[in-house]
């Protein structure tokens, strides 16, 4: 059972031409589907919510899946990174009562919950933006595994006639998982919670609901309550380690093979039985891996997938935010953290490439900009984004960065200056204001004295004239 169709959000193009469907294949192929039998029972809501065109953009996404595509060491650099570390340790602060609840509930340690939450969604702050349906609709009638999307496509029909989700709030990735911890429709149906208690399972506007169908799903993955998803470890050089977690051993039996805590410490008897996993091979990291990692793997059945749960969900639970192994990847061109991908794109701005937005998302514009960088300077055009670049963009940039900085900062003295003296005048405003009103107050006050005796004047005079 798969959750999640790969929770990344970038994509990649083979070439620069936008792709394109035969719109008319496409409503014939909608039309025979309608007619078929797993359609039947949702063909009202069907024709209610039909596509009335495709997304092409989805079939190059369904061949390209970073998490199959990319070195480990590229893949895990941006997924869990220092930012989202600790985005997660105020989530699990600010969540502490329902993750309580749900890790009471389901026997699903929080912190496995909440690195699933990271890594699908950055804990509900990235749901996708692609129309489920239209997704689905495409991906029933084009490319690969077009029985398989078919299926979903029924299912997500199913859940909007059951009311769950509302139609402007089914939005997702590409392949149709949607919702905070990316769910496939199919996964809907079979195990979301109603976790708040409204009557709605509602994954894409309720945290509860959304974290508490993730812990549900892990749970009926065969996760094991109280067991860690395993660790580091050190390997003797002189062993012929062998890549295979799916061999599942006693902690007794790597113990007896010389294999250690990456401290160099024993291995501890939290693990029933482990199996040995080297993403990079025996010169990188190396983990011995339990159940709860094959859990983490069946939400999205990808390794590098789930070492990335495994390794944030650790570093949130240690309020660490170091996320380097203790191993180093076996390379000289490591990744890059959002952080430093949202510095190779401003320098590459500044440089006069205008790549646009600055969103630390390395895309198809970001690498075409980045191999054009490179061939101007006479650097492999590999397009590759990693420490290698950033460094080389860095430092052909530092003046161009420095005069922006300082252009910056002086236009914010001159607004900050432009206020004070602003406020200045109209302090010097108040003060004439009030001194003229002094003014006539007391002008107006000798005119009436003035008045009231030449008044007392004249009746002296009347009454003079009269006594006469």
């Amino acid at each position: 059972m798969q959750s999640s169709q790969a929770a990344e959000y970038e994509t990649i193009s083979t070439d620069d031409a936008t792709p394109t469907l035969d719109n008319q294949k496409f409503n014939a192929c909608l039309d025979n589907l309608a007619q078929t039998a797993p359609f039947t029972g949702v063909k009202d809501t069907f024709n209610q919510y039909r596509p009335i065109q495709g997304d092409a953009s989805v079939l190059e996404s369904l061949d390209y899946q970073p998490e199959f595509a990319k070195e480990p060491w590229d893949y895990l650099a941006s997924l869990v990174d220092k930012e989202r570390v600790i985005d997660g340790i105020n989530a699990s602060k600010r969540y502490a009562d329902i993750l309580a609840n749900i890790e009471s509930k389901y026997g699903v340690n929080r912190y496995d919950v909440l690195g699933v939450w990271g890594v699908e969604s950055d804990f509900g702050t990235k749901l996708g933006k692609k129309d489920v349906l239209e997704s689905l609709s495409t991906l029933s009638c084009f490319g690969r595994r077009q029985s398989y999307f078919q299926s979903e496509l029924v299912s997500a029909l199913k859940i909007l006639r059951q009311g769950d989700i509302d139609k402007a709030d089914f939005k997702g990735s590409w392949a149709g998982a949607f919702g905070q911890t990316q769910f496939m429709p199919s996964t809907f149906l079979q195990l979301a919670q109603d976790f708040d208690g409204d009557g709605r399972k509602d994954l894409v506007n309720s945290e509860a609901d959304a974290i508490a169908s993730t812990a549900n799903f892990l749970k009926n993955s065969g996760y094991q309550q109280g067991q860690p998803w395993g660790y580091e470890v050190r390997l003797p050089a002189s062993l012929n380690a062998i890549n295979n977690r799916k061999n599942k051993q006693p902690i007794s039996h790597w113990r007896s093979l010389g294999l250690t805590l990456v401290d160099g410490s024993p291995l501890p008897n939290s693990l029933t039985s482990a199996g040995l996993f080297l993403p990079s091979g025996k010169n990188g990291p190396a983990f011995l891996v339990g159940r709860n990692f094959d859990a983490f793997y069946a939400y999205n059945a990808s390794e590098n997938y789930a070492l990335a749960i495994a390794h944030l969900s650790k570093k949130i639970e240690n309020n660490d935010t170091n996320v380097e192994f203790v191993t180093p990847w076996p390379t000289d061109d490591p990744g890059l953290s959002r952080k430093e991908s949202r510095e190779v794109q401003e320098s590459l701005n500044l440089l006069g490439y205008n790549i646009g937005e600055v969103d630390g998302i390395i895309g198809d514009g970001t690498r075409r900009d980045i191999q054009q960088y490179q061939i101007d300077h006479g650097l492999e055009p590999d397009g590759k984004a990693g420490k290698n670049i950033l460094k080389h963009l860095m430092d052909n940039s530092a003046d161009l960065r420095d005069k922006a900085n300082q252009q910056l900062d002086s236009q914010a003295q001159s607004g900050s200056e432009g206020t004070i003296t602003t406020g200045s005048s109209q302090s010097n405003a108040k003060a004439i204001h009030s001194k003229g009103s002094l003014y006539d107050f007391l002008h107006g006050k000798v005119i009436l004295v003035i008045a009231i005796g030449l008044l007392l004047l004249l009746c002296v005079i009347i009454i003079g004239k009269r006594r006469r």
